[in-house]
């Protein structure tokens, strides 16, 4: 998969980025030291929601995958997803969880892929790319190995359908203050467009970008 994208005005998110990040280093160390430390979802990496003729989930990917800030996984993203698809499709689903917390793109490579399951998956959720922005990962870094990942879950389930989870729109976190706040929602876009430039043209492949209103 050879598909990198190549963005009008990408560069230059890069340059101001790397630009405002030298000023406001001593910002987001604070920010760094402060940031509540959350729980992963309690309970089994692995559920199901009742019906017939069940399809298989995998979920793999960072903390939002593991459900840090929720008392289950059934109440995060995984479980909702495998509800909705239920009620979507008329069919039950069984689902496996893969989350690591703080996992970057690379971190999941590494220490998630080797863990899935031997059956193959009809259903894929990814989330992935925030840690990759906090540790400074350059977008054209992140892209390859996100490239990498898709290709390693369609070894994994060929048939499968891919989802993968927009970036959050940093620009909006209340908990960032600014200006540091204003420069990781840039970052964010670029990261976001980068990902979708990738996505696009790949079948079976879904890019949902994250376009919810944020509540404080």
């Amino acid at each position: 998969m050879h598909n990198e994208p190549t963005l009008l005005g990408l560069d230059m998110v890069q340059i101001f980025f790397w630009m405002g990040f030298g000023l406001l280093l001593p910002q987001a160390l604070w920010v760094r030291r402060r940031a509540t430390r959350f729980e992963d979802a309690a309970g089994e990496p692995a559920g199901q929601v009742a019906g017939p003729d069940p399809v298989r989930l995998i979920a793999i990917g960072d903390s939002i995958i593991a459900g840090v800030g929720c008392r289950t996984l059934e109440q995060a993203c995984v479980g909702q997803t495998a509800l909705q698809l239920s009620k979507q499709l008329g069919r039950g689903v069984t689902w496996v969880s893969l989350g690591r917390t703080g996992a970057t793109t690379g971190g999941i490579l590494r220490h998630l892929i080797p863990q899935l399951p031997e059956q193959k998956a009809d259903f894929i959720l990814i989330s992935a790319g925030v840690n990759d922005m906090t540790a400074l990962k350059k977008i054209p870094e992140w892209i390859q190995r996100l490239s990498t990942l898709i290709q390693a879950m369609k070894m994994h389930s060929p048939d499968a359908i891919v989802v993968m989870l927009g970036i959050p729109p940093l620009g909006r976190f209340p908990r960032l203050p600014q200006p540091l706040r204003a420069l990781f929602g840039l970052r964010a876009r670029g990261f976001d467009k980068a990902a979708a430039t990738l996505l696009a043209p790949l079948p079976n492949v879904v890019y949902v970008p994250f376009d919810h209103d944020l509540q404080p």
